[in-house]
């Protein structure tokens, strides 16, 4: 902003083109490796033949610029005031979806428009961090009130219900990567701690279930002393108390000391029960320590512990009971549990085949065997990346994930440069979704994540995702292009 006499004179903004670069750039090599993923040697068409993949990416790229282009000419109150006419619309086509969508490939989330196909739960994503920033943007918002953490959790919990009642869990995941807005704007690092704590009791649960310490399985043995070294470094993060701390890991010890000793005398010990044992004498000294200095650190705490304790004992009955076969089947390929080569294992054992199969510069554009021979499935669309690793090799698939951290680190700059709530709070919405969909795309074509069947943005093959994505970037875009310069 300039001034002028007594007159202020706001400058036009100019758009980012180091992130417009960033996403040109992606998209054209999205092409040519879709064409490459596609390509059949037996009937090969051009780059630019309608009846091919390739060829219907560049229509929808095409398309996405059309779309980039009007997005940046709306004017920014337009995407402020709408937020909300948004989202009840986009719960609304969800619904419809839920309702009317016919299964392909176990899931009802595709709406069939004479040909053209639109997977609404991929729009979700912009309309969602719409939402929240309209929220936030609001005045006197404090997140931590009760009514208003519990409305913004309903914003991201209530799309989430709706795309997993699709069968879309993959897509219900990336929906829950908005709690890193949340900790940006002020949710205490607990709560990000406890949903990392619950993803490691979750795997130690299932993953060593299958042997016995006692009357615990070797999982649930592992975790319940985890719980109690996390309890303790709780008190050391919000107490500071170091003699507490102490007292709580002497008191786990001395259980199990003493449970030695006595096994000594040809006692049969029950090692399982030794851990329950040394996790409720450190619950009930948390205890103590509450009504004695009734500081209420202590009790969260403790029922921290309780919760911790609950939530591994519900873990076999949620893994083996509510998931799907197919997604037990998953889970347990990607921790090393089953094999499963021809089954659900195949997409990932056949993709680090392609992998590694590159080696340090990769076989060249369209000489990748594995790819040409279709023995990947899905290799155009959500396992694009192992057509990059077996053409580029190790060289071009680090060179691909360097490019995508430095754009999200540029949208991170963007973000932190805003000048209001609204502006700072989409930019890490959108920061959230591409990091996500990186990391965990990515991590299960490689095989340490679970195949949950989302895309590579701006590389995996699809008019909807491309479009998604695209529309989520390019509002951004706009919001920075129009934020106040001093």
């Amino acid at each position: 902003m300039v001034y002028q006499g007594n007159k202020e004179i706001v400058e036009k903004g100019r758009v980012d083109w180091t992130t417009v670069i960033f996403f040109l750039l992606f998209v054209m090599l999205g092409w040519l490796n879709i064409y490459a993923a596609s390509y059949d040697l037996e009937n090969a068409t051009g780059l630019f033949d309608l009846s091919g993949r390739a060829g219907m990416q560049l229509v929808w790229i095409g398309t996405s610029l059309l779309l980039a282009f009007a997005l940046l000419k709306i004017d920014v109150g337009f995407y402020e005031i709408y937020a909300f006419v948004f989202y009840l619309a986009g719960i609304g086509l969800l619904l419809v979806t839920l309702l009317v969508a016919q299964e392909i490939n176990g899931s009802r989330s595709w709406l069939i428009i004479g040909p053209v196909r639109l997977q609404p739960a991929e729009f979700m994503k912009f309309i969602i961090a719409l939402a929240m920033a309209k929220v936030f943007n609001s005045y006197g918002f404090r997140l931590m009130e009760r009514k208003n953490l519990l409305l913004v959790s309903a914003i991201i919990l209530l799309p989430v219900m709706l795309v997993i009642a699709q069968s879309e869990t993959g897509t219900a995941l990336v929906y829950l990567s908005f709690i890193l807005v949340l900790y940006r704007e002020g949710l205490p690092g607990g709560f990000l701690f406890v949903g990392i704590a619950s993803i490691v009791y979750f795997i130690l649960g299932i993953k060593f279930s299958d042997t016995q310490v006692g009357m615990l399985s070797r999982g649930e043995f592992i975790t319940t002393i985890l719980i109690v070294i996390f309890a303790a470094g709780l008190v050391w993060s919000y107490m500071k108390r170091r003699g507490v701390v102490t007292v709580l890991l002497l008191l786990a010890a001395t259980t199990f000391l003493t449970a030695f000793i006595v096994s000594l005398f040809s006692v049969r010990t029950d090692w399982g029960l030794v851990a329950i044992i040394a996790f409720l004498v450190t619950g009930l000294y948390l205890l103590y320590l509450f009504f004695r200095y009734r500081k209420k650190t202590y009790i969260f705490i403790f029922l921290f512990m309780v919760s911790s304790f609950a939530f591994l004992e519900s873990v076999e009955y949620v893994f083996y009971d509510v998931l799907q076969p197919h997604q037990q089947m998953r889970i347990k390929v990607t921790l090393g549990m089953e094999q499963d080569l021809s089954g659900a294992g195949y997409h990932v054992g056949q993709s680090k085949i392609a992998i590694g199969s590159g080696g340090l510069v990769g076989k060249g554009f369209l000489n990748g065997t594995q790819t040409k021979l279709k023995y990947v499935p899905e290799q155009d669309t959500d396992f694009i990346f192992c057509t990059i690793g077996e053409e580029h090799g190790f060289i071009g698939s680090t060179l691909i994930l360097i490019l995508f951290m430095a754009f999200v680190f540029r949208l991170l700059h963007l973000a932190e440069r805003q000048t209001t709530v609204f502006g700072r709070v989409y930019g890490y919405a959108a920061v959230s979704v591409f990091l996500f969909h990186m990391i965990i795309n990515v991590g299960m074509v490689i095989g340490i994540m679970p195949v949950i069947g989302i895309p590579l943005p701006f590389f995996s093959y699809g008019g909807s995702s491309l479009w998604g994505f695209t529309i989520l970037l390019f509002i951004f875009l706009r919001i920075d292009k129009s934020r106040k310069r001093i």
